[in-house]
């Protein structure tokens, strides 16, 4: 559908404490912190589109319904939010809307996977697509 071709929709830029950059470890039992580092139309939305063709028209919205974070180690969270930047001021308090504990030690590979809703309407019908869109850190 040409309307959403053009909302340039992707994965959530990944926001996360510890920080993925060598040196930085994180402990266990100490809580993660996640969230989308720019939440904006093509990471999180709304987002709505027009396209004309033919003299029909479709209007699309997207909106990411959740992002499933999945751990490394076996485990997920979903959050329904963006999230909430971590500031040194929170010191080791969790997050209040997207975060997790590990329980034992490793390195883990963090893939964060937005569920986006697109709903459509034009020539008389409408409908919703799904989609989604993955990233990683190490």
């Amino acid at each position: 559908m040409a309307a959403v071709a053009t909302m340039n929709l992707k994965a959530v830029s990944i926001g996360i404490v510890p920080e993925p950059a060598p040196g930085r470890v994180g402990l266990v039992g100490m809580p993660v912190w996640m969230w989308d580092t720019n939440p904006g139309p093509s990471t999180w939305g709304p987002i709505t589109k027009t396209a004309s063709a033919g003299g029909y028209t479709v209007t699309a919205t997207a909106k990411v319904v959740k992002v499933v974070w999945a751990m490394g180690d076996g485990e997920v969270v979903v959050c329904r939010t963006p999230g909430t930047v971590y500031e040194d001021r929170f010191g080791t308090a969790p997050s209040p809307d997207c975060g997790y504990t590990y329980e034992k030690q490793g390195r883990h590979r963090v893939r964060a996977t937005s569920y986006w809703s697109v709903d459509w309407s034009g020539m008389g019908q409408s409908g919703t697509i799904p989609l989604s869109f993955s990233d990683s850190v190490l």
